[in-house]
Parts: structure tokens; sequence; C-alpha cells
């Protein structure tokens, strides 16, 4: 059996190397002290006399939390959805450290080869980070030091539709159909309509109406009862257009407390696509347009 790799590098890490014979001879712990379907919490000092254990913590929710204090060894990471549905499949799994996460590299094993996901540098900047949910468990790697008391990886994640991560399987950008905006408006956290915006990764956004949100992360502003403002995140690639006199139709999700751009559409585009669908007898849902 070979030694997995990171494919970043290419180089097997001394710990990575010597993993594999201690796999083999099935050393595989059970320390972990706080476990239920959604979170894990554990302790490495459990693995103090066998440094390279290997922990299975298998997740099932589409979101919830881990910490592991003064890390030792490994720990394997498990994230599927609690449904057999061929979607599931489809989904993309976003995890954001804790901004004081350190004593760890997080990468993503998949068949055994493992592919470098976040440094104990990058976890410390507590970006959101996404990946697709076929592409592997999290394989976090404790990393030698003397003192390990005052580290603890600690992470937040969330499973969601693949166009709803942050860093979307493809083109985050691209132009949802119509059949995409008009299920965006049926199932998103949030549906508003805005007149402007401003900014690049965070759009401060006024809106002008307010169909639903979730977790109240749009509130009454702007000294006019009837006016909503709030902050609307998404990729710096991505620019959200406004031009003059129009008014934007806006869906998304909220993640980890943070509203993130879904599908747009103008306004006047939506009511005609929605009357049309209406007249057919298609819309998955009905909506006051008026």
């Amino acid at each position: 059996m070979k030694a997995r790799s990171n494919s970043r590098t290419g180089v097997p890490s001394p710990f990575l190397a010597s993993l594999v014979s201690v796999m083999v001879l099935c050393r595989t712990a059970f320390s972990q002290y706080s476990s239920d379907q959604c979170s894990w919490k554990g302790s490495g000092l459990t693995h103090e006399s066998h440094a390279r254990d290997v922990e299975q913590v298998y997740l099932r929710c589409s979101q919830g939390s881990l910490e592991w204090l003064y890390p030792l060894g490994a720990v394997i990471v498990n994230l599927r959805p609690n449904t057999a549905s061929p979607a599931a499949n489809r989904l993309t799994v976003c995890v954001k450290p804790a901004e004081d996460s350190r004593g760890t590299n997080i990468y993503l094993d998949r068949a055994g080869t493992l592919r470098l996901l976040l440094t104990e540098r990058e976890q410390a900047m507590g970006q959101v980070h996404c990946f697709g949910i076929q592409e592997g468990a999290l394989f976090i790697e404790a990393i030698p030091h003397r003192d390990i008391s005052r580290r603890i990886t600690a992470f937040q994640y969330e499973l969601v539709n693949a166009r709803q991560g942050a860093d979307s399987l493809t083109d985050p950008c691209q132009p949802c159909s119509d059949e995409e905006v008009l299920l965006a408006v049926c199932t998103s956290d949030f549906v508003f309509g805005a007149e402007h915006g401003a900014g690049q990764l965070s759009v401060a956004v006024t809106l002008t109406w307010l169909y639903r949100q979730k977790s109240r992360v749009f509130l009454p502003g702007g000294g006019r009862p009837w006016r909503w403002t709030g902050q609307v995140k998404m990729p710096p690639q991505c620019r959200l257009g406004f031009g003059e006199g129009e008014e934007l139709l806006l869906t998304g999700t909220v993640r980890f407390g943070e509203a993130w751009l879904g599908c747009t559409q103008q306004y006047k585009d939506f009511l005609k696509l929605y009357r049309e669908a209406q007249e057919q007898g298609v819309n998955p849902c009905q909506v006051e347009t008026d």
C-alpha cells in the first residue's frame, strides 16, 4: 500500500507516510466524548500514547459543528445528508472555521488521495470554503507541536445546493434559467425586490419589498418603515448591476448568519415569466405580485 500524498505538493508528510501502516494494523481510535448526528466534540489527549491514531466521525445533518481540543493524530469526518435522494450527491459542503481555529491542516480525502483544503493559517482567516460532497471526506491532520494546550480546531458546516456555495462548482455568475428563477422564488431563504445597491463582495441593498426572509438578516431602516436594508454577499468576480429606475428581484440563501445571493432577474421580466407560467399551470408555487 502506498502512502497518501498531498495532491497540491505531491509529497506525503511524515505523518501521512506512517499513517498507512497504522491503518493497516486497524488502530483506529474512538476517543470522542460528545457527538450526535449533527455535531462532534473530542479531545486529542486520549491519543497521547498513540499520536498516530485516526478517528472516524459520521455526521448526517444539513448543518452542525466540530470542535477538536488539543489535536493529536487525525480525525476523518464523513458528512452525509440523512436522505437517499439522488439529488444529495449534488450538494455542496460549506465550512466556516472559527477565527481562533488552529493546530491542524484540513484535507479532502477521496479514495485515499488527499487534497489540501485549509492550512492552519487559512483557518484563522475565518472565511467560508465550499466543495462538492462527492469530493471526499474531511481529513483533519494534527500538526506536531510540543505545546498543544492552546490549540483547538473548530468549524461550522452546512450542506447547501451547489448554486448556493460561496465557491460554486459551476460558474457562480451564470444567469439562472427561467425554471431556476421560479423555483428560487419558492424555495430560497430570502426573496425581495431592490432598486439599488453598492459594493462588490458584500452589497448593501435597499429593499422596496420583502416577500420572505430567514433569520431576520434584513431589517427596517432608512427612516421609512416600508423599506428594508441589509447586506448580500456574492462571489467577488460577480457584479450586481442596477439600471436607472430598474428594480431587481433577488433571491438567495442564508449561510452562517449571512445572506448569499442566488438567482436574480429584472423584476419586470420576472412578472412576465411568472404570469406566463401561471397561465400554463406550471408554477411551482403561488406568489403575491400585487
